[in-house]
């Protein structure tokens, strides 16, 4: 888990990178910028926020030779070995930038290098090297007293609300490339800033497993369960996956299917599914893997136990126990009206809490 809330910015490099392709040219301060307590803070803001409210998705340090060959691995190894050299590595990074800044839609703009000192990923402190890039423009009103007037000047500048692109650069594991997580306003040009500048690819670990199976299963229950059975037995396939995941330590695919899946017929279609759906979620040759406890507590928040029906009522079932399900709803057809029904036990109507 990623808490960004004491990070404190060590030192910061400003540059302003151009597009190549239209000879615009890269501008190197000459100096790391000083920084003050108001700007601190407003930075602190506009670098992290966006990593505050992503979900953590790590990448790691690529290359096809090697690792080792990878510019910006070299460069962060270098920051990390001696961090009062991250300007001048910083003027390096600007420059290896601007030389993927070579396809007409790529936007120019400034260029931000930190180091960070006290990001505690899982509970421990670990120094970061930060690059955060701003590309848009937006126009803003100033105003200027003229005698007994107001003027207006329409000036630009950058929504500091918005984040345009960046990425964190975590010191820890450094032989398999380093933790590294990135965010990207601008969907254009993804590959340009993850793949040709980063140079990276998913970290998979049991953390990426954990997410990619349960997300891969919550499409399967949409996509087959639901249309072969109905509303209930999906919302309870998920709850009986969550759970399982929930009370292990290893998955273990024969395992999982053997106690989640309620209906033996459709087995064959989850297997098929995966066959068909497993490459979009890096899973195709994956049964085996270590679960991350925290990855299925995220899981189980974003999992919506509610049946939605057109008579503009909601059921929810909050079960920590799938079996409660069974035991408390029934759903049956009424032919009189010729609807369906759900038929709900209770022992007695619960206090509405206020708020």
């Amino acid at each position: 888990m990623l808490n960004l809330y004491p990070v404190q910015i060590e030192s910061l490099s400003i540059h302003r990178v151009g597009n190549k392709s239209k000879n615009e040219g890269v501008f190197l301060s000459e100096q790391p910028y000083v920084l003050n307590d108001e700007i601190n803070g407003l930075l602190k803001e506009y670098f992290f926020r966006p990593f505050r409210d992503k979900e953590e998705n790590y990448f790691r340090f690529t290359n096809e030779v090697d690792v080792e060959f990878n510019e910006l691995y070299k460069i962060a190894s270098a920051i990390f070995l001696e961090p009062a050299s991250i300007h001048a590595n910083s003027k390096k990074i600007a420059t290896l930038l601007f030389e993927q800044s070579n396809h007409p839609h790529i936007k120019s703009g400034e260029l931000y290098v930190t180091h960070l000192v006290d990001v505690v990923v899982d509970n421990q402190k670990v120094d970061a090297i930060g690059i955060f890039k701003s590309e848009m423009k937006h126009d803003f009103l100033q105003f200027e007293e003229n005698g007994t007037n107001l003027d207006i000047l329409i000036q630009q500048g950058i929504n500091i609300n918005k984040l345009d692109k960046g990425c964190l650069i975590i010191n820890q594991q450094k032989e398999e490339g380093f933790k590294v997580l990135s965010v990207d306003s601008n969907r254009y040009d993804t590959k340009y800033w993850l793949e040709n500048f980063l140079g990276v690819e998913a970290l998979t670990d049991e953390n990426f497993f954990t997410k990619k199976y349960l997300k891969f299963c919550q499409d399967f229950a949409k996509d087959v369960v639901l249309p072969a059975e109905d509303k209930k037995q999906e919302v309870m396939f998920m709850n009986r996956a969550v759970n399982h995941f929930a009370k292990n330590d290893e998955f273990e695919e024969t395992n999982f299917l053997n106690e989640v899946m309620d209906n033996p017929d459709l087995i064959p279609e989850f297997k098929h599914y995966k066959v068909e759906r497993g490459p979009k979620y890096s899973i195709e040759d994956v049964s085996n893997f270590p679960i991350a406890n925290k990855a299925v507590s995220d899981a189980r928040k974003k999992i919506k136990n509610v049946i939605d029906l057109d008579t503009n009522i909601q059921i929810k079932m909050d079960f920590i126990n799938p079996e409660s399900a069974e035991k408390f709803i029934e759903k049956g057809w009424d032919e009189e009206r010729q609807m369906y029904y759900y038929l709900v036990y209770f022992n007695k109507e619960q206090k509405t809490k206020a708020n």
